[in-house]
């Protein structure tokens, strides 16, 4: 991995784009909270067990040192990345904000083979809209409603949002492990109930907050020096799935500069999980473009 991923939920940024940008699944955002040049979707509001961490951070001494001591974190640099599984399904509701879109509790259909398939279903009032496949090297997207499709590499991507993208981070941060486990941290701090992990690649910064108590990735920061595009995702709602602690609501929020012109964006996504299933049966993904669709 040469640099972080950026965005990598731009992925399915970018199948909810492509396939609805016709906007046939459109609703008109609430009047209280959106206006045309301003995105905002309602975080839940944090729970006495899983306070907010706060937004400053302050610089603090390197991990290598043995004269601090840093209770706790060997333990969750090893154990945030544990969720393991073969196969897993989730039923969800997505709600999508950009500047020109806005879809609210959308049906999402979501399955992942574990380091090889993310296969996505969207659909609206029982109509599916949208079907994707992603790989390890490719995304494929077909529109269902304009019977098109459309199908991209990762680096045709990364160049295309002036970051860089990968399989990998966009299933870490699917199943809430850290996006780069094997990198230690260059910066540590402990602050309430959290454990503060910041890493560097390149010249991308990652801030990774950890519950102290849990050992679970409650909310990500990366950006990017240069361009100061940002992602920040939030995981809440942990339940118990199988042995592990699951994040089953989650939102995020990119802010990006377009390499096309120069205006800086915001998206936001917000996704909350109805069922979610690690299983060793394989689910299928079924994938199969129509003959008669046009490529874009």
């Amino acid at each position: 991995m040469n640099r972080v991923l950026l965005y990598a939920l731009l992925a399915s940024t970018l199948v909810l784009q492509a396939g609805c940008h016709r906007q046939r699944i459109k609703n008109t955002p609430p009047a209280a909270t959106l206006s045309a040049d301003t995105v905002a979707i309602s975080q839940p509001q944090p729970t006495t067990t899983n306070p907010a961490p706060p937004d400053a951070v302050t610089t603090t001494a390197p991990i290598a040192s043995t004269t601090l001591a840093r209770p706790g974190i060997d333990e969750a640099r090893a154990n945030v990345a544990e969720i393991d599984f073969t196969y897993l399904t989730a039923k969800s509701k997505l709600s999508f904000k950009n500047k020109t879109q806005d879809i609210s509790n959308a049906n999402l259909n979501l399955r992942v083979r574990k380091d090889s398939l993310i296969w996505i279903s969207i659909s609206k009032l029982g109509i599916e809209a949208v079907r994707a496949l992603i790989t390890r090297d490719s995304v494929e997207i077909m529109d269902k409603l304009e019977r098109r499709y459309a199908v991209y590499d990762f680096p045709t991507l990364s160049r295309q949002f002036n970051f860089d993208m990968n399989f990998d981070l966009l299933q870490a941060l699917i199943v809430g492990n850290l996006p780069l486990p094997k990198r230690p941290a260059q910066k540590i701090k402990k602050e309430r109930d959290y454990l503060l992990l910041r890493q560097s690649a390149g010249k991308v910064l990652v801030e990774n907050y950890i519950g102290e108590n849990d050992r679970k990735l409650k909310r990500l920061m990366v950006t990017e020096q240069p361009t100061k595009n940002a992602l920040r995702l939030d995981y809440e709602d942990f339940n118990m799935l199988n042995n592990f602690l699951f994040p089953y609501s989650s939102l995020v929020t990119l802010d990006y500069q377009s390499q096309a012109d120069g205006q800086f964006y915001q998206t936001l996504i917000q996704i909350k999980h109805n069922k979610v299933e690690l299983i060793d049966k394989d689910p299928g993904f079924p994938f199969s473009i129509p003959a008669k669709y046009q490529r874009n």
